[in-house]
């Protein structure tokens, strides 16, 4: 799984522009580095300047977490650092809980900040990203911005996969990378943009490291019969207009909404 850290950083692909450098201006606004992963501020299409921001990365950059089991609206404590355009360091985040997180049917988490879009705007300068309401196709251009490694990858949607399992996690239609969009352990939790229209997509989570066969660090694609399919060095992220479809006005949770079928907490 893409959590686990790496000692050194891979050298920057220059074929079929893999990895884009710092350099390249604007290209980390809303990015943001947690102590073991990246993540994102984001909001949804319903927030509004006056509700306490959000920050998107992976469940699994919370914890391991059992199948089948959520949380939602619990309290945590948890510091961010919110990168500027140019990646460098803007501001120090605090979240006060995570709203939701789960390892199951996907590999999300979003925590809810002690200060609102608005404060941020006016003490940081700080843009959020926006969440899409609906997913991307296969071909789709993306960028994979990592907050922790201060790295950008820019692909495309190979596939949307029916199921990617990785030992005991299994996650549905998944986002296949094309080749040499090869993230690595930090990159857990970065948000996937959609290169049109610059909104997330989904949020980067593994990759199959050796060729093991559904096991961890070596997810593998299950299709709609059940027939296994593993593709070395190829990694994934999920898609996010799931949650989003889960949230009414003023960033409100409300798992009980039409469209909502992430897992619910036991």
């Amino acid at each position: 799984m893409a959590r686990r850290l790496v000692a050194t950083l891979l050298t920057a692909f220059t074929a079929l522009g893999v990895m884009v450098t710092p350099a390249q201006a604007a290209g980390f606004t809303g990015a943001v580095k947690l102590d073991n992963c990246s993540g994102s501020l984001v909001r949804l299409p319903g927030s509004t300047s006056s509700d306490q921001a959000l920050v998107l990365t992976n469940g699994h950059c919370v914890e391991l977490m059992k199948p089948g089991t959520a949380l939602a609206d619990v309290p945590a404590n948890r510091d961010f650092t919110l990168l500027n355009g140019s990646g460098g360091p803007l501001a120090k985040l605090q979240s006060t809980e995570i709203v939701y997180a789960t390892m199951t049917g996907t590999d999300a988490a979003l925590y809810r900040l002690d200060q609102t879009y608005r404060q941020l705007q006016q003490k940081h300068g700080a843009r959020a990203l926006d969440l899409s309401a609906s997913g991307p196709a296969a071909g789709s251009g993306i960028r994979i911005v990592s907050g922790y490694w201060t790295k950008i990858y820019s692909c495309r949607v190979d596939a949307v996969v029916h199921q990617v399992r990785e030992a005991k996690w299994t996650w549905n239609d998944s986002l296949r990378y094309t080749p040499y969009c090869d993230t690595i352990g930090g990159t857990s939790g970065s948000p996937i943009i959609d290169a049109a229209s610059g909104k997330v997509v989904g949020v980067n989570n593994t990759g199959n490291e050796s060729g093991g066969r559904c096991t961890m660090n070596n997810p593998c694609e299950v299709d709609a019969t059940g027939e296994i399919t593993v593709h070395k060095g190829i990694s994934y992220g999920q898609q996010t207009a799931g949650l989003v479809a889960c949230f009414g006005r003023g960033s409100t949770l409300d798992l009980t909404l039409p469209g909502c079928t992430v897992v619910k907490p036991q």
